[in-house]
């Protein structure tokens, strides 16, 4: 298993590619934040995974599309404009 040591932004600018080579290619990103590790990405042992792939329950998936929340106007300034907010 291979080890990459990279910082958090470059993490987060590359974060599908980390993920990717962590799940597929087996490597594992130590993340620093100013010079200091603080965090892992790394990939998820066989039997874990496994068991994270069963589907989520329809009752609990999170909704496609959530409907907009609809504000009442109050006519002052960009807030309560009366535009849907997501």
């Amino acid at each position: 298993m291979r080890s990459v040591s990279i910082s958090v932004t470059e993490a987060s600018r590359n974060f599908a590619d980390c993920v990717n080579r962590a799940r597929y290619q087996g490597t594992t990103f130590i993340l620093h934040k100013n010079g200091v590790a603080v965090a892992r990405i790394m990939p998820e042992p066989k039997a874990q995974a496994e068991a994270a792939a069963e589907p989520v329950p329809e009752e609990r998936a999170a909704p496609a599309h959530p409907e907009p929340m609809q504000v009442e106007s109050s006519g002052e300034g960009p807030v309560g404009t009366g535009r849907a907010i997501w």
